[in-house]
């Protein structure tokens, strides 16, 4: 039986309590409310109208292999792109201040391979409350055995490449996730501390939506296309390579970048430091103040106010990341934080070397 790890709690006059005083003066007087403004509605639209146009111009346009090819791979970035921005914001219930709204934004998430139900409680529950602890987020358990990103970890002599092979693992990382990963969490007795049960209608849930991707990504196209039947599925592995990289790259150089740390808890399951603490050594940002970023990541570039609100839609962080900056300032605590996304990249990329190499 694994110890539940616990956090110490908090003083009145932390970090957190005044970092949440501040965001809600500020909404107070800019007039805003924590969800989605108009600017949100239309990247959604946006989109969304882009994931149509692009699935039913494949299917109807009749055009060549190569043009399928290129519109395949930017199917992929856009349904990535539409889990940052849509379905990430409406499964943390932070789109709208309405739960139907929320729920059926959150439902498109299926329309990309993967469960909203598992990814709540993997991604919200788990991830968001163990961030970077080993044993229990299982959201930097890239390919056990493959990459080693915490000393905790047992070096292996492959290991010693990781800083190469790493990033073509990330495109496998969307297949994976459609084909294994939903399955393997759901039936699992435990996703880190927390003991799997389930309501009875998940478990048709999801093999139901599971299966009614499969037939929209791989039946319609080999009933409709002029291709055979094994075009179609070089077709869904490319659209997923697209889709996995993007995810991938994104997700990583949110929590394993230089600077970034991998706390874990003494015997008695304790932490060190309080929860927003642990959330600020554990996240780090990249091209904070890029709005290119920030339009097609879905605020996830601004990952550190992500942790710290992830009840508020991701259109506000903007603002937000200088009140938490500054405060972090005032209170002596790190804000990890790289300019740009190559930068970003670059941190990732030493971090993988540094865990390979067996003097760290």
């Amino acid at each position: 039986m694994k110890v539940i790890t616990k956090f110490p709690a908090s003083g009145k006059a932390s970090f957190y309590s005044e970092v949440r005083l501040r965001v809600n003066e500020g909404f107070l007087n800019r007039g805003l409310k924590i969800n989605a403004n108009s600017f949100m509605w239309m990247k959604t639209i946006i989109f969304l109208s882009l994931f149509i146009t692009l699935y039913t111009t494949i299917l109807l346009s009749g055009l060549s292999w190569g043009y399928l090819i290129s519109l395949t791979l930017i199917l992929g970035i856009v349904c990535a792109f539409i889990g940052f921005n849509v379905c990430h914001d409406a499964i943390h219930g932070s789109f709208s201040s309405s739960k139907k709204v929320n729920k059926l934004l959150g439902m498109i998430f299926h329309l990309l391979g993967a469960s909203p139900y598992v990814w709540n409680i993997t991604h919200n529950v788990v991830h968001h409350t163990y961030t970077n602890i080993p044993g229990h987020d299982e959201d930097i358990e890239i390919a056990p055995g493959l990459i080693r990103i915490c000393k905790e970890d047992e070096l292996k002599p492959h290991q010693r490449f990781q800083q190469w092979y790493a990033f073509p693992l990330y495109g496998l990382a969307s297949i994976s996730w459609v084909l294994r990963k939903d399955y393997k969490k759901f039936f699992q007795k435990r996703i880190g501390a927390r003991e799997n049960v389930h309501p009875g209608i998940e478990y048709f849930n999801l093999f139901f939506y599971k299966f009614l991707y499969y037939f929209l990504f791989i039946v319609v196209p080999v009933l409709v296309l002029d291709l055979a039947w094994w075009q179609v599925l070089i077709g869904f592995v490319l659209l997923h390579i697209a889709q996995g990289v993007t995810m991938g790259l994104v997700f990583q150089l949110a929590h394993v970048v230089e600077g970034t740390s991998f706390p874990i808890p003494n015997d008695a399951g304790n932490m060190e430091e309080v929860w927003a603490e642990h959330q600020m050594h554990t996240t780090a940002n990249f091209a904070t103040n890029c709005p290119i970023a920030a339009f097609f990541l879905g605020g996830l570039n601004r990952q550190i106010e992500h942790h710290l609100f992830p009840k508020i839609c991701h259109v506000h962080y903007g603002w937000i990341s200088v009140i938490v900056k500054q405060t972090a300032k005032e209170f002596g605590i790190p804000y990890h934080e790289n300019d740009t996304f190559t930068s970003a990249l670059a941190s990732h990329y030493r971090m993988l070397k540094k865990m390979g190499s067996p003097v760290v």
